[in-house]
């Protein structure tokens, strides 16, 4: 099985960037992050005041999401919180859940982070923050392009961006598939993999199963597709120039 690469980024036309994410590698994220701090720099560097993050086909993966949500924004904002059962028995509100705010840079980070979440507070009920990363030239320029086969991460990515008015999005109905999983072992080499919690956005809304819906509707045209053009992106690039 070939992975695809999880960052890919082009300039589109003058002052617009086009960066396609296909997955969120890694738990903690760490070389996602560093990997997309680079092309964020490189586009800047060329003048890119207008920014396309491709998310169609994604298929989540871990917190380096967090890094592209904290690129949305200048500064800390809440995203949304994960529930697990025995947090909706205990009866746990979301402002008093502990909060992840940043992706470690440093193994003494990645130590406390592992402290924090494996042996302090062993729950899957947390609540994410952006990171405060200041502002960035395509703050209010951003086009998001999703589709049904963007999953898990990405639709929290999306969710966010459009609860907090933060991109126009462009394309289909994410999959609507955001539980967060856990393994057990069961015995034989054998694993079982199955949910432990819920993802809901900062407002409240679980979209497990109802996924998030574009702004503006854009269907695949396969017969387009077959000569060679996205009419997706197309329109994605078309709608990030009027903004």
């Amino acid at each position: 099985m070939i992975e695809p690469k999880s960052i890919t980024y082009r300039v589109a036309a003058p002052g617009i960037a086009v960066i396609r994410v296909a997955s969120f590698p890694g738990a903690v994220g760490l070389d996602f992050a560093k990997a997309l701090d680079a092309a964020i720099s490189t586009l800047k560097q060329q003048n890119c005041s207008r920014l396309v993050i491709d998310l169609r086909g994604n298929i989540g993966g871990g917190l380096g999401s967090l890094r592209l949500m904290s690129y949305l924004c200048p500064g800390r904002l809440p995203i949304g919180y994960s529930m697990s059962r025995n947090g909706i028995k205990r009866g746990w509100s979301k402002e008093r859940l502990p909060r992840i705010g940043s992706i470690p840079s440093s193994k003494l980070g990645l130590i406390g982070m592992a402290i924090k979440f494996k042996v302090l507070h062993r729950d899957r009920s947390m609540v994410l923050q952006t990171e405060g990363l200041g502002k960035q030239p395509f703050h209010g320029r951003i086009v998001l392009l999703i589709d049904e086969f963007s999953h898990s991460a990405a639709e929290m990515v999306a969710a966010f961006a459009k609860e907090n008015q933060l991109a126009v999005l462009v394309g289909n109905r994410t999959a609507g598939e955001v539980l967060g999983g856990a393994n057990f072992r069961v015995g034989n080499g054998y694993y079982l993999r199955m949910p432990i919690a819920g993802w809901y956005t900062w407002q409240g809304p679980c979209i497990e199963g109802t996924g998030v819906s574009p702004d503006i509707a854009v269907d695949v045209d396969m017969a387009a597709l077959a000569r060679g053009e996205d009419v997706q992106i197309e329109k994605a690039i078309q709608t990030v120039a009027t903004l």
